[in-house]
């Protein structure tokens, strides 16, 4: 007998990642079209150093939680025993 899959929807994770994304698009081309209206430069050193550092720091959360994820999944493959010690690693690898 086959096993079928349910199909998950995206991860929570993936949903913030996507909504930060759109976020900063919107307000990059707010910022350009008001910029262009209004020839005042002002909104550039504060909206999107703003916006941009939300998306690094949403992306930066995704890439570590993926990269635990994916530490898990090998350690599950290679049959080792995850426990807390794997994951307290300060060389970033």
């Amino acid at each position: 007998m086959r096993h079928c899959k349910e199909k998950k929807g995206p991860t929570f994770s993936k949903v913030i990642l996507v909504i930060v994304s759109l976020f900063t698009i919107a307000i990059s081309a707010f910022t350009c079209v008001m910029v262009w209206r209004t020839m005042d430069l002002t909104p550039l050193m504060y909206l999107i150093p703003g916006a941009f550092t939300e998306l690094a720091s949403a992306t930066g959360f995704y890439y570590n939680k993926a990269k635990a994820e994916n530490k898990i999944k090998l350690m599950s493959t290679y049959g080792v025993q995850p426990d807390t010690e794997s994951f307290n690693d300060t060389t970033g690898g």
